[in-house]
This record gives structure tokens, sequence and C-alpha cells, in this order.
């Protein structure tokens, strides 16, 4: 086969993902009906797919234990832009759902793999000249107070640190620590990210817990997965969330509340600064 051109066109796309014939399906190189229907979960399937090796127990655990953690947590700004495309076109569920999964950015979701990212290049810098990794609590707190200077000196907040609820302490956080040292992938990413949360105060200058996103992206990162597919993850498993949404959205349905509260709510100001109407906004 040629182009208008006359040049070749390729006619054969290698894969190492899913095939099919008439006959059979294959995913993996497995056959999807004899060898994976039933007997393989979707979490591990997923890693797979991404890992390109089947995934141990442990680390199918603690991978599902991060879809669990990243699932749902309410009213955010993805289930809202759902619920609402939801709300405006009702024959598009997966508009609906694309309208939730595209707000996954820097401040909701992005922050697993920025967390993530951010911990391999410290790292990768830390070894970069030969030295090894700690071995001690404190020597993993040297290396994260001088991760915390690089960020700051580059002028960018440290992923990972901080949220807007939880005040004391993100309640997902320990728990996939634990999780993770139970099963034996405990590796340099969380052991970094636990020493940041220590020394978040002498680097930041307050202490700061450490968020649910970012310890996430640290167990992701030491089950081997790459970095640059982190934000993926958070969106497979937001991906159910959304679907969550949508299904109480049509049970029992708020999105016309938030719309008219927004509409309602609105009011002219004059661009110049000035209320020409000399309404009370507040009133």
């Amino acid at each position: 086969m040629t182009d208008t051109t006359g040049r070749p066109v390729r006619t054969e796309f290698p894969t190492s993902l899913g095939t099919s014939s008439a006959t059979e399906i294959k995913l993996l190189g497995q056959d999807l009906a004899g060898d994976l229907m039933g007997k393989v979960g979707f979490g591990e399937l997923a890693f797979w797919m991404v890992a390109m090796r089947r995934p141990t127990s442990g680390e199918v655990r603690v991978f599902e234990a991060v879809l669990v953690a990243l699932t749902d947590h309410g009213f955010t700004p993805t289930a809202i832009a759902a619920r609402v495309t939801y709300l405006s076109a009702p024959d598009s569920l997966q508009g609906a759902l694309a309208a939730g999964l595209l707000g996954g950015g820097s401040r909701f979701l992005g922050v697993t793999e920025d967390s993530g990212t951010f911990l391999s290049a410290a790292l990768a810098a830390h070894t970069a000249d030969g030295r090894s990794l700690p071995d001690t609590d404190e020597g993993w707190d040297e290396l994260a107070l001088d991760a915390i200077a690089r960020q700051r000196r580059s002028g960018k907040l440290v992923p990972g640190l901080g949220h807007p609820n939880h005040k004391d302490g993100d309640p997902r956080t320990p728990v996939l620590i634990s999780i993770a040292a139970e099963e034996g992938v405990r590796g340099p990413h969380l052991q970094l990210f636990e020493a940041i949360g220590r020394m978040s105060g002498r680097g930041v200058g307050r202490h700061l817990p450490l968020n649910g996103a970012g310890v996430c992206g640290a167990a992701l990162a030491d089950l081997g997965l790459p970095t640059e597919m982190l934000r993926g993850f958070a969106l497979l498993a937001r991906c159910a969330g959304l679907v969550g949404q949508l299904a109480e959205e049509r049970r029992n349905p708020i999105a016309n509340d938030i719309y008219m509260n927004a509409d309602r709510g609105a009011y002219y100001v004059d661009p110049t600064g000035s209320n020409p109407t000399g309404a009370d906004p507040a009133t």
C-alpha cells in the first residue's frame, strides 16, 4: 500500500496490549476469556497494562488502596462539573464523565503525579554523584531538608504538603504507609515523603500535614510505575467516583440548585470598579 506520493504506508502496528481475531481476544499475551475474566481483578489488570508485568499480591493491595483513597471526596470541582454537565446534557453520560475528568489538574488529582515526580527527582539528585540513599531517619531528614530547599529556591510549593480540610493530618496517609510497610513495598519515595512531613516545620517554617494525594504518588512511584503516568491512575480512580456521583444525581438531583444558586447570586459590577446601581452586593 502506498500514499498519494507513492511512498509505502505502514500496514502493521505492533502492540503488547490487546488484539482480536474472529475467534479470540488477546490481552497482554493472555486469552481474555480463558485466562483473565474471573481470574484477574480490574486493579491488577490496570497495573499490568501500564507496568507490562503482573504485580504481586502485595503490590495489588497497595495499588488498590491508592485507587480507593482517590475515588471520591464529595462535592469537589470535578464532581460538580460532572453533575452540572449532566444537567445540561442528560443524553451524554460520557460528556459528563469527561467534564469531571478534565478537571483533574494541578490542584485536584494532579498532586499525585506532582508528588511522585518531585520525590523521584530528589532521589535522583541525591544519588547522581554516587551517594547511597540514607539508612537512618536522620539521613532521610537531611535529604528531605535539601529537597525542600531546592523546591523553594525554584519558587515552587512542595507537592503533597498541606490540605485545605485535614489541618491536623490526612487520615489516608498513615493507613497507606502502613499497608505499604506490611506488604514490603515501603520504598525510598515513601521514606523521603515521610521525612518531608517530619521536616516541614524546619523547611517551610510551619508544620504541614502530608496529604493523601501526595502519599498516593509516593506509593505508586515505589511500585515502579512511571511518574508521568501517575495522574492517569488518579483519574482512573476518580472515574469510578464520578459514575457514582452521576448515579446519585439521577436519584437525588442537586445540579439545578447549584446552577440556580450561582445564577441568582450574580450581580453586575462595572469593570472600572464602581457600582452604578448603588446596590449592596451583600443584600
